[in-house]
């Protein structure tokens, strides 16, 4: 409920400029999408910079961290970005790295969750991902808080939307949902031999593959 406070407040501001932007999921603003040479060019204006390994792999600070950067395509049209942390950390660590980014995204208001995902202090996170295979992972959904508005708009007034009612408070969600389902991003736990790193993936599941190909 906290959350949806939160949004209404926020949908009660003027539709801006970026309402006739690609309805995709972004990352640092910039839509998943078009290919990997007009991505890559995109990125390295935000400042990444092209591995010494390999020119398609690009190296930076993302969130605080040192990460590499992967560009994912399918038939040549970008559908994910991949974040890897660079530097692997020890299993407290990795909880603390797991949960502050957890927090972040709840708190965000372009994110909607659909669980809580934070490991509690008493969990062996290596037993469980070594023993068990259990995945530790994390999903949320990006929303356009102008475009939402612009569908309510459609039925109900300003008025109605500040200060909703249970079926406008409905409608609120039902119109995130649907609008946030195409633009999914999630991170994960990856272990590399006893040691962890967190895996972060920004995908524009309109430009996933869906069969055509077979």
């Amino acid at each position: 409920m906290k959350k949806l406070s939160l949004v209404v407040v926020l949908l009660t501001m003027a539709i801006t400029t970026f309402a006739q932007e690609k309805d995709v999921t972004k990352f640092l603003g910039i839509p998943v999408d078009g290919t990997k040479t007009e991505m890559i060019a995109k990125l390295k204006e935000k400042g990444f910079t092209s591995s010494a390994y390999d020119r398609e792999i690009l190296e930076g600070e993302f969130n605080g961290q040192d990460v590499n950067l992967y560009v994912v395509t399918n038939n040549n049209k970008v559908y994910r970005i991949m974040v890897c942390d660079q530097n692997h950390k020890e299993e407290s660590d990795i909880r603390i790295r797991f949960n502050n980014l957890c927090q972040q995204f709840q708190n965000n208001p372009k994110y909607i969750a659909t669980d809580d995902y934070t490991i509690p202090a008493d969990e062996d996170i290596s037993y469980n991902i070594s023993v068990r295979d259990k995945r530790y992972q994390a999903s949320y959904y990006q929303f356009d808080l102008e475009k939402v508005k612009e569908k309510l708009l459609e039925k109900y007034s300003e008025e109605e939307i500040a200060t909703p009612n249970e079926d406008v408070k409905n409608a609120i969600l039902e119109t995130i949902e649907d609008q946030s389902a195409h633009k999914s991003v999630w991170f994960m736990i990856a272990d590399y031999y006893g040691k962890y790193y967190i895996t972060m993936f920004y995908d524009n599941v309109l430009n996933q593959a869906n069969g055509d190909d077979l």
